[in-house]
């Protein structure tokens, strides 16, 4: 039995060449993906972030507008030489407050980013209370310097410890220094200030321990900061370069604060020295320092222009004096302020 011819055996039909681009796992197109919402609501999220500073300037700025005006047209006639020495102690008195959030954190942390954000933190700080708003733009800020949860609230709690140790022991150093120029009858705060004061001490610490006694999720939070906090003490006072910057920045704070109160009042004719403008600032804010106004404003202004006073300053003088330090401190640095605020924010940097 003879086999067929080769040219009779059926052969198979050869396959399609593939399409240019196409490898034959994959036969067609793969289906596009659905979109992911989230990378959206993050830029709408930063959009809001962004722009929310500006709003509420906008609105604190509505509400206090006779303030601003006023102060404006006082330091307009004001010895200029005056204000730019108070201008330039502003400016190290951001400087003053980033060697202290360095001090506070073994980490080092990039010299510009931190500075851009404390001067974003001071316009924070004064649209809300007790501070919360600067500590939530350092906050941020270290958490996305790569910074651990734990670690950056321990040198918020540190920082916002040593700053009043600070300033107690600068106010003892000008007591010491110049006795004869306290006048304690008149400066002792009355009994409803002492009452609003200790209530509020009393209210924050009796809040704060009543959360991490009554709400479980807190509790592991609060006690590893608290053992972060213990370790990064010890560690940041083994550390000359950190122990100089934590407690210099926190003790030039007041200092720098109240040599830019004693400038603007120089160039508006107020009759006191400079160490008694220093003194009334620091009675005035250890006094009243305690009370929840954003950035100290209220309660320390009447305090310190009582305390000017009590020191034989005139009352209009004094008055135009602590309004000037605001108009300068608070609403010329606001708006720029909001700015860098909101360009950290789209940057990321926040």
């Amino acid at each position: 039995m003879s086999s067929p011819p080769l040219e009779s055996v059926p052969r198979a039909l050869p396959a399609p060449d593939p399409a240019p681009g196409l490898s034959p796992a994959c036969p067609g197109p793969a289906p596009d993906p659905a979109p992911d919402p989230l990378p959206s609501v993050g830029r709408a999220v930063r959009w809001a972030l962004t722009l929310l500073p500006l709003l509420l300037i906008a609105a604190w700025a509505a509400a206090d507008w006779r303030a601003v005006r006023d102060g404006t047209v006082r330091l307009a006639a004001a010895d200029p030489w005056w204000l730019l020495a108070a201008v330039l102690c502003t400016c190290l008195g951001w400087v003053a407050a980033a060697c202290a959030r360095q001090g506070a954190l073994p980490d080092r942390l990039p010299p510009g980013p931190l500075l851009a954000s404390q001067f974003a933190a001071g316009a924070a700080n004064h649209v809300l209370p007790a501070s919360i708003g600067a500590h939530a733009v350092t906050l941020r800020f270290l958490r996305r310097r790569g910074i651990p949860m734990p670690r950056a609230t321990a040198s918020l709690a540190l920082y916002s410890l040593v700053r009043p140790i600070a300033k107690t022991m600068v106010l003892l150093v000008f007591v010491v220094a110049q006795p004869d120029l306290l006048h304690l009858a008149e400066l002792v705060p009355d009994e409803r200030t002492m009452a609003l004061v200790a209530g509020s001490v009393a209210a924050g610490f009796g809040t704060a321990a009543l959360l991490v006694t009554t709400v479980r999720p807190l509790r592991r939070p609060a006690l590893e900061c608290v053992r972060t906090a213990l370790t990064d003490v010890r560690l940041l006072h083994r550390r000359p370069a950190r122990i100089i910057a934590l407690w210099g920045g926190a003790a030039a704070t007041p200092l720098l604060q109240g040599s830019v109160i004693a400038t603007v009042g120089f160039s508006l004719g107020l009759p006191l020295s400079w160490t008694q403008v220093v003194l009334a600032l620091l009675l005035a804010s250890t006094a009243v320092g305690a009370v929840p106004a954003p950035g100290g404003i209220g309660p320390v202004d009447a305090a310190l222009v009582f305390t000017m006073v009590a020191f034989g300053a005139p009352v209009g003088i004094a008055a135009a004096t602590v309004v000037g330090y605001r108009v300068l401190t608070v609403w010329l640095p606001l708006l720029p302020g909001a700015l860098v605020l909101s360009a950290l924010v789209h940057r990321k940097v926040l």
